[in-house]
């Protein structure tokens, strides 16, 4: 299969980086620093937060992005100069959204090439004209000359066929450090990667796919457990009643000795393909043995770029369990304190969808499919999250085993989306 390089604008706070790319994909060196986005005209937003993937001592939730995440940012409409000229998108999965901050409504992700009409621009965002639609994008990702590589990229996706990856690009994305909790994160150096579906039905849904644990140094480093300061309401890795919590845990081991951490990610890598397979974008926290970037930092990276957040783990038992999803723990305080006030039963929602998905496809199921933790990531959560169990150290993670467990959570998905 012909391998092949495209530019990949990065959905809410857009950044363009170098592509990371597993097998089929190829690594693009793309100009972009911290996040740009696109919107369209009219609507403020307000930015938003968070991820504490447990670890295992003890078992521990763009192309298209949702309305309701309009408390990501306070940023208005910028101050334009007025302008009339053309200008064409330089960037595929360039999202003209409701204005020009993360979490807004996407209006539309034309393609590399497109031509727009520029109204206005101000050197770090652009007032365009989009069917019929005053939106925003950012200048950094628009050019006065037409690309000379859309037509070849269009051929050659064409040329690739059906057997070809269901991705059309890749683009890395960073923590934008005035996202809403980003300032709570301690270890966000490193960059997750934005993946566009070419499937033909395109979901315009970004999947965030969170390979659990993976981050060197993450165990000897602590964050805050809920945004406000109060201390855990449940035990886990971190007790209960604790204040701060491993920014990131090393994870188990299984039986056979493989580490935790190798195997979530070889998971996610399944999990991605059968999703972007399905339509959907996705958003891959980790794509090798050591991304630098701790659980308030993956959760943040998930509310501002994603429409939902799916953390995968084995919990540390051996006993082969089952599968099951970490709940929102029934504590009035806890449920009671924002973000998980305003999105513990959209967690909960997505969780159920899943282990639904998982038990349709074959995969045992521990117990009643549910288990109430207070993590990290479900406090700092502005999206559908969860944290899902696939089964214990004593678990098969064979290559055939991580397929079925990808097919069931891709169901889950998809019954979660209604799609």
């Amino acid at each position: 299969m012909r391998k092949r390089s495209v530019l990949f604008g990065a959905a809410a706070a857009v950044m363009l980086m170098t592509a990371g790319c597993q097998s089929k994909y190829e690594k693009v060196d793309v100009p972009g620093t911290t996040a740009e986005t696109v919107a369209q005209a009219g609507t403020d937003a307000a930015a938003q937060a968070g991820n504490d993937v447990a670890g295992q001592d003890a078992p521990d939730q763009t192309a298209g992005i949702s309305e309701k995440k309009a408390e990501r940012t306070t940023e208005s409409a910028p101050t334009m100069e007025t302008r009339d000229e053309t200008v064409y998108v330089k960037a595929t999965t360039l999202n003209l959204r409701v204005s020009p901050a993360p979490g807004t409504e996407v209006i539309a992700a034309p393609a590399n090439g497109t031509a727009l009409k520029r109204t206005g621009d101000n050197g770090t965002w652009s007032q365009v004209e989009y069917d019929g639609k005053t939106c925003y994008a950012a200048s950094g990702y628009l050019t006065t000359e037409k690309p000379a590589e859309t037509a070849a990229a269009s051929g050659q996706n064409a040329e690739a066929g059906s057997s070809a990856s269901a991705s059309q690009g890749a683009g890395e994305v960073g923590l934008n450090m005035d996202w809403k909790y980003a300032s709570m994160s301690k270890i966000n150096s490193g960059k997750a990667v934005l993946y566009r579906s070419e499937a033909a039905a395109r979901k315009n849904k970004v999947v965030c796919v969170n390979a659990g644990h993976g981050t060197k140094g993450g165990s000897s480093v602590k964050t805050q457990c809920h945004p406000d300061g109060t201390p855990k309401v449940t035990s886990g890795t971190t007790s209960a009643g604790s204040t701060t919590a491993v920014a990131v845990s090393g994870g188990m081991t299984f039986a056979d000795g493989t580490p935790e951490a190798k195997v979530t990610l070889a998971m996610a890598k399944v999990l991605k393909d059968k999703l972007l397979a399905r339509g959907y974008d996705v958003l891959m926290i980790r794509e090798s043995d050591d991304v630098q970037l701790d659980n308030v930092a993956r959760t943040v990276l998930a509310n501002n770029l994603a429409d939902c957040h799916v953390a995968l783990h084995w919990d540390s038992t051996k006993s082969n369990k089952g599968a099951f999803y970490m709940s929102v723990p029934n504590v009035a305080s806890y449920r009671a304190m924002e973000p998980v006030a305003s999105h513990w039963q959209q967690h909960n929602a997505l969780g159920e969808s899943l282990v639904a998905g998982l038990k349709n496809a074959g995969v045992k199921i521990f117990s009643g499919g549910s288990m109430e933790m207070d993590l990290t990531q479900t406090s700092y959560s502005t999206v559908p999250s969860i944290d899902i169990e696939l089964g214990d150290g004593g678990s098969d993670h064979s290559t055939a085993t991580l397929d079925k467990l990808g097919t069931g959570l891709a169901d889950g998905v998809d019954a979660y989306f209604g799609k």
